[in-house]
């Protein structure tokens, strides 16, 4: 059995806990300072994950933007650029999205029904991956620790976040936590109901708490308990 990667969870938030508003532009949450703290936070990482739904919605590209980050990782013998991870359980991901086209090497998980179309529509794009009859989170895991991913960086969106912390997968959250108030009952949330570990009463250990810009950054063990 491979060794599964340190999964570390990482999302910009409103105070109300949104990732986003309702409006078709992407609401910027975080500030420039923090998006730095972010690039450096990719570049530390053997691969970055998204979900299908985020990279449909907000067309990302995951890169480490910084020259001389991507030069110290070539520098270690890394590639350029991190292992770029998404999952479909519909296997719902157009060929001409941005993330298939912009930094190295990507792979798709779907399942088993899905798998011989996607692999068709992305065909020398990315590795399709078939995991079962649905996307499991630990199959996946299983999968990047036997292709050497030994830390895993989490982007979301909700759906995502909220499945690693429901099944006890995450290793560590890191939250940057924005001075807006977003209000709309439609717009994307950072987590959703859940069986939890432990439940409403049970307390992550806070890591650190510590000002980015105008931005709180808060990091968390969510396997760790405090009293």
């Amino acid at each position: 059995m491979p060794t599964r990667p340190y999964v570390l969870l990482s999302a910009a938030v409103s105070l109300d806990g949104h990732l986003d508003d309702a409006s078709p532009e992407r609401l910027l949450l975080s500030n420039a300072e923090d998006f730095d703290r972010v690039d450096e936070l990719r570049a530390g990482c053997d691969a970055i994950l998204v979900g299908g739904n985020t990279l449909r919605r907000d067309n990302p590209r995951l890169l480490v933007n910084s020259a001389d980050r991507r030069a110290a990782r070539t520098a270690a013998g890394k590639p350029a650029y991190p292992l770029k991870v998404t999952l479909s359980a519909r296997g719902a991901l157009p060929a001409d999205l941005a993330f298939w086209h912009t930094g190295g090497d990507k792979v798709a998980y779907t399942t088993d029904a899905a798998a011989p179309a996607l692999r068709a529509d992305l065909s020398g794009l990315a590795d399709v991956v078939a995991v079962g009859h649905e996307v499991v989170l630990g199959a996946v895991l299983d999968d990047l620790g036997a292709r050497g991913v030994t830390r895993l960086m989490v982007e979301g969106g909700g759906s995502v976040h909220t499945q690693f912390l429901a099944q006890g997968l995450a290793d560590e959250l890191q939250l940057a936590v924005a001075p807006l108030l977003v209000g709309q009952p439609d717009a994307p949330r950072f987590l959703g109901p859940a069986a939890y570990p432990g439940g409403p009463r049970r307390r992550m250990r806070l890591l650190e708490a510590r000002t980015v810009g105008d931005v709180v950054l808060l990091r968390y063990a969510p396997k760790e308990s405090t009293p």
